[in-house]
């Protein structure tokens, strides 16, 4: 054993070194408290700072200052102590006030904006005179720190239609595989259909194909093809999209679509096929096959 010439002598009871030697063999244990551990292990074994700090690879200070904390304060002593930090900018008040108005709707403050983001609630801060300066980052870890995300939103259309149960109770159905409380076999099938008007066609010049390190390019240089529609019938149960583009949107375009998905398998043979559509005039009555 070597001798210490250090006048902090440390002495562990059993329970301190497991703790110790956990730190210094635990894979997922940092660095720096593996370290600390191992000093404080070498120096219950006599070993004085400056051989230590030769084993370890560190600094004869960075021994004394743990050796002396563990004494101490023992493994309490081993732990990060509190940083101050730089001093806050903006005071609790000021905090809440910029917060305050994430949380209220722009046209309050006679703004065109539907939402805010935190650029504008940044400028709305400081046109205010709630504060002086502030930073963009500054106000997106205000607004994240507290769950607020004013660049987030959800949608929902509150159903005015007094009948709206009833009517969307059977698409729910469909929906979850259901029909008059029966559930429907395999043989039957359920497509939900609808259509995107005023599609631009372009056609873009050739680019460069893609290679190892670089992507795609692609000229910025089109030629306009016009507006086209998409119609697309989805069949719920079974993720697969029939598409059919035409040159509008309409009852004949439609029924185009109908057709082709009524006369591909599996529906041209099944015995039941639901169709599931808005109220759009596009889409006249069809019969239950």
């Amino acid at each position: 054993m070597v001798m210490s010439s250090s006048p902090v002598v440390i002495e562990l009871d059993p329970a301190e070194r497991d703790t110790l030697l956990g730190w210094v063999s635990r894979p997922t244990a940092q660095n720096r408290q593996r370290i600390r551990a191992q000093i404080v292990l070498l120096a219950a074994d006599g070993w004085p700072n400056q051989q230590i700090a030769g084993r370890l690879g560190c600094c004869e200070d960075t021994v004394r200052k743990w050796r002396g904390r563990f004494a101490v304060q023992r493994l309490k002593g081993l732990a990060d102590q509190p940083r101050s930090g730089r001093p806050r900018k903006c005071t609790a008040l000021q905090t809440a006030q910029v917060k305050a108005i994430a949380c209220s709707p722009p046209a309050d403050r006679g703004l065109p904006l539907a939402r805010w983001s935190v650029s504008q609630i940044t400028r709305q801060a400081i046109a205010e005179g709630v504060v002086t300066a502030i930073s963009r980052a500054t106000v997106a870890r205000y607004l994240t720190a507290d769950a607020i995300k004013p660049w987030q939103y959800q949608s929902w259309i509150s159903p005015t239609d007094p009948d709206f149960a009833a009517k969307a109770g059977p698409v729910l159905d469909l929906y979850a595989r259901t029909w008059q409380g029966h559930r429907l076999p395999d043989h039957e099938y359920v497509i939900s259909a609808d259509e995107k008007p005023g599609i631009q066609a372009l056609h873009r010049r050739a680019g460069r194909p893609t290679r190892p390190g670089h992507p795609r390019h692609v000229e910025f240089d089109y030629r306009r093809g016009g507006t086209l529609a998409y119609l697309a019938a989805l069949d719920v149960h079974n993720a697969r999209i029939i598409g059919h583009i035409d040159q509008t949107t309409g009852i004949s375009p439609f029924t185009a679509l109908v057709d082709k998905v009524m006369t591909m398998e599996p529906y041209a043979s099944a015995k039941q096929v639901y169709w599931i559509v808005d109220n759009g005039s596009s889409h006249p009555r069809m019969d239950r096959r």
